[in-house]
């Protein structure tokens, strides 16, 4: 085993959430043999997996920010195709969900595996700001405090699952975004519209004229604005989190539509029902995990090279009725590749309550963001597969794994969130706002019903 093979091995059986220090000599690897971000640079011994390049960052002539990302990769054809018949070829590289969807729609889901690219990356004074964060950064409070890190990967070689989850809590997703997307759920077979919705974020832990010093502990801001179906427009929500999560909980709030009234909603948070996707996905399954880790023990399984969906542009051009199945998203509009990802599994911790006993979530190595999860019910079952549908998004720059949904394993209802087609602002990078719009009397003052 190299010497690479021994600090995975050194970080995945590193115990419990306490940070296990990063020396110096090892946070230097970030500029050789790792990427800025903490991948390995190097591809894989078959050629499959290429080694890293660099952060994706081409315009296109007559680009403008908040425009349909162009796909590059539209003339490719799959390498190879994985179904229910061959599934045991390959299933060292699936997940558990998508072994089980496999065999529970043998005739007509599939996985379409492409070729790899890796556009995972962010800006220079990222990677600087990372690796400042790697000799500094540090967990307290059972791994639900985050002090002594901005601007980067908070723990880009690390050590235990907590750090994991954190690099993908606070991965790279620029400064400021707009964002406009639809949101489907799918009961017995009957496809349904749940909510169409501009969603405003900032993320002040990522301000490039920022620092350490006078960040103020909210990593993450995020205002949600439905504008359909016309029985829903109007609502608002409202989500904080904070790199301090040992209050339990996250700030939230809602608009309450005729009322015209601001409301504190703790409940934005956890295995509540997400009224957007039917109650089909729970609030803190969004981008396959989001919220305060608190609930569960989080362990690094170990890495693995899996097949993941990856380069979601073609699924994102088609109509919505031509993508959105019966039963699970229609693979003609999949991608997939061969990636490197952690596996991070999550065991509910002792003394908390969760309708998700375990989780495992499969974070991809060169982004930091969740592109699969399993999820097991209270029984033990395997009950939810979770995907994404990630965008090229060369003004950020980068790759940003923010659609998607899940599939109820057991009922067979699934939602898909993140669709875009025909809407005129998909993903824009915005210049930072004012603090004060992400508050409540703003919230009140933009209410409309």
């Amino acid at each position: 085993m190299g010497r690479r093979g021994l600090l995975l091995l050194a970080g995945a059986l590193c115990a419990g959430p306490a940070l296990c220090a990063v020396s110096a000599e090892e946070a230097a690897a970030l500029r050789t043999t790792l990427t800025p971000m903490g991948a390995e640079r190097a591809g894989n011994k078959d050629g499959t997996i290429p080694a890293w390049n660099g952060v994706y960052s081409q315009m296109p002539a007559g680009y403008r920010s908040g425009q349909r990302k162009a796909d590059p990769f539209a003339q490719e054809r799959p390498v190879y195709t994985i179904t229910a018949r061959n599934l045991q070829q390959y299933a060292d590289r699936l997940s558990e969900g998508s072994k089980a969807l496999l065999k529970k729609y043998p005739d007509s889901f599939r996985i379409d595996v492409y070729p790899t690219h890796r556009t995972g990356g962010a800006p220079q004074w990222v990677y600087d700001n990372t690796l400042r964060n790697a000799t500094q950064a540090r967990l307290s409070a059972g791994g639900l405090k985050l002090e002594g890190a901005y601007g980067g990967v908070p723990f880009p070689i690390p050590k235990s699952g907590h750090e994991a989850m954190w690099n993908h809590l606070l991965r790279w997703q620029g400064e400021a975004s707009e964002v406009s997307f639809r949101t489907y759920a799918v009961a017995d077979g009957s496809v349904t519209m749940t909510s169409q919705n501009r969603v405003f974020q900032q993320f002040p832990y990522y301000r490039r004229d920022g620092s350490a010093e006078s960040f103020k502990g909210v990593f993450l801001m995020n205002r949600v604005v439905t504008d359909g179906p016309a029985n829903r427009a109007g609502e608002m929500l409202m989500l904080k989190d904070a790199v301090d999560q040992t209050s339990g909980s996250r700030d939230g709030w809602s608009y309450v539509v005729g009322q015209r009234r601001v409301r504190k909603s703790p409940s934005l948070a956890y295995d509540s029902p997400n009224e957007g996707t039917a109650g089909v996905m729970n609030f803190d399954e969004l981008q396959v995990f989001s919220g305060p880790l608190d609930r569960y023990d989080w362990k690094i399984v170990g890495k693995r090279e899996m097949v993941v969906p990856y380069h979601g542009m073609k699924a994102l051009a088609v109509a919505d009725e031509e993508l959105v199945g019966p039963r699970h998203p229609n693979p003609d509009h999949l991608r997939w590749e061969l990636h490197r990802v952690w596996v991070v599994e999550g065991q509910l911790a002792p003394g908390k309550r969760h309708v998700a006993p375990k989780r495992r979530v499969y974070l991809d190595e060169d982004t930091w963001a969740a592109v699969l999860g399993d999820i097991w019910d209270g029984q033990g079952q395997l009950w939810k597969f979770q995907f994404t549908l990630g965008t090229l998004v060369p003004e950020m720059p980068g790759y940003l794994a923010a659609g998607g949904g899940a599939v109820e394993l057991v009922t067979g209802n699934w939602a898909m969130l993140g669709l875009t087609n025909g809407l005129q602002v998909v993903n824009r990078m915005v210049p930072n706002r004012p603090e004060t719009f992400f508050t409540p009397e703003a919230m009140a003052r933009d209410g409309v019903r």
